[in-house]
């Protein structure tokens, strides 16, 4: 059983008095009065935690995301440490393709031995998600047992652009080479492809929402390749298709588009209640543009956790500060923690937040 993680916050003036970690999460990301900013980070549960090490040495990484007892250990490891604002399922964007069609291996990154190049292959992928995502929501059904009203649970899914990405090549080319070529050679095949892609997302989501996810985030690794113009007649067309199909009322919805600085007003006008920048963005410049239509998430530098501790709570003062001036504001990083982070390094970033400029 989960021991409670405890820790006092000094109330301040002006200010909501202390909430619940579950309170803090859903009031920021709604743009709503909260005693501090929330806490959490990107691949918070991974390989810069010895615990974590010691079980992926024994267990494959997709066997880790199909149990739902070991998932739920490695998602539980960081909040046991750090008592973060939310917890993360362990999963992945690409689990959905299971049992559609696609031959998906990590090894160690992600494989597709069979992608999608034509018509004929994009058939393949029929059926409901829902076996392939079973393991997960069991694993957020768990996570609210364990946590109840106290912590936010977060469930995610890939953007439609983003498993198109995956899903054409064996090993995806950081200039994804099939996918781009695919967008100026047989655009209507891409639209079609992606469609189906937005019907995964929206499935994905739609079932960690009956799970109990209490917040979703949607990522969108791949999006800043694309100009404003690609990024709207592709990506965030078919990532508008996923939020209009969405249960009204939802949870918080966040959506992060890595190296996407040109985007931002794009995907603020998708209707995400947050926007999750990453470092190459300024945050105060952010909360200019687009932070008083949503909220926003972010953005240290991962590497920025590899600085002394000083150096890091100075980090997320800077943030806390620019970080009033969006209508919400959850802490986090511009990306995943990097494997080499010392563990110390994230209890400080952690705690800097917590404890951070009044």
């Amino acid at each position: 059983m989960l021991e409670p993680v405890v820790g006092t916050e000094p109330a301040r003036a002006g200010l909501p008095p202390e909430m619940t970690r579950l309170e803090r999460m859903l009031c920021a990301c709604r743009g709503e009065p909260t005693d501090r900013p929330p806490v959490w980070l990107m691949r918070q549960a991974g390989r810069y935690l010895p615990e974590y090490r010691e079980l992926r040495a024994r267990t494959a990484f997709l066997e880790l995301c199909r149990d739902p007892e070991l998932a739920l250990e490695v998602s539980l490891q960081p909040y046991r440490r750090f008592g973060m604002d939310a917890v993360i399922v362990f999963s992945d964007i690409l689990l959905p393709f299971q049992g559609l069609g696609l031959k998906l291996d990590f090894s160690p990154g992600p494989r597709v031995e069979n992608p999608l190049r034509s018509e004929r292959d994009l058939a393949r992928l029929e059926g409901s998600v829902a076996e392939a995502m079973a393991p997960t929501c069991e694993t957020i059904r768990a996570l609210k047992a364990v946590l109840g009203d106290e912590t936010a649970v977060i469930g995610f899914a890939g953007a439609p652009w983003t498993l198109a990405a995956y899903a054409c090549e064996t090993t995806l080319s950081r200039d994804l080479a099939v996918l781009n070529a695919l967008s100026y050679r047989e655009p209507a095949l891409l639209d079609r492809m992606l469609e189906r892609m937005a019907e995964i997302t929206t499935e994905s989501l739609r079932l960690q929402i009956e799970a109990g996810a209490d917040v979703l985030q949607i990522f969108d690794t791949w999006a800043g390749t694309l100009s404003s113009q690609r990024y709207r007649r592709f990506a965030g067309r078919a990532l508008g298709q996923v939020l209009a199909a969405l249960p009204s009322p939802r949870p918080p919805l966040i959506l992060f588009a890595r190296a996407a600085t040109h985007l931002i007003e794009e995907l603020a006008a998708l209707g995400p209640d947050v926007v999750s920048l990453d470092w190459r963005v300024d945050l105060q410049e952010a909360a200019a543009r687009i932070g008083g239509r949503v909220a926003l998430q972010g953005n240290l530098d991962p590497a920025a956790l590899l600085a002394p501790a000083p150096e890091i709570r100075k980090e997320v003062e800077r943030l806390i500060r620019a970080g009033r001036k969006a209508c919400g504001h959850v802490l986090n990083l511009g990306h995943g923690v990097l494997p080499t982070t010392p563990v110390e390094s994230v209890a400080a970033f952690v705690e800097a937040a917590k404890h951070g400029t009044p």
